[in-house]
């Protein structure tokens, strides 16, 4: 079975820290995504996910982003997702995690929703 890769990198943009992520967040990528997030996660943070380049989202994947939101709600910060393809963003509506999460198509339209 091949392993699969996950390239993840952060920049930040004013009081923003925007999260790329490209590939599949499934099984065997979920914990580097995770390793990669937890030290973002601090009081106040502003996080936006890009997940443009995400092809897949499994139920890791899920939780991650359920873990992340309620830790950022629990010390004033704020996670945005943007750029999920429609599978995604169909995902995300059927387990109801849009009802938390807030999500836009675009960066410029994350950014101004955290501005």
């Amino acid at each position: 079975m091949t392993r699969a890769t996950l390239n993840i990198s952060h920049t930040q943009t004013g009081d923003v820290t925007v999260v790329t992520i490209r590939g599949d967040i499934d099984g065997q990528t979920a914990g580097e995504a995770q390793q990669h997030m937890a030290p973002l996660l601090v009081p106040g943070s502003k996080i936006l996910l890009d997940l443009s380049g995400v092809d897949f989202l499994s139920s890791a994947g899920l939780r991650i982003l359920l873990s992340a939101y309620r830790q950022l709600a629990q010390i004033g910060g704020r996670l945005v997702l943007t750029g999920p393809s429609e599978d995604i963003k169909d995902t995300l509506t059927i387990t109801g995690l849009l009802r938390f999460l807030s999500c836009y198509d675009t960066l410029p339209d994350g950014l101004a929703a955290l501005a």
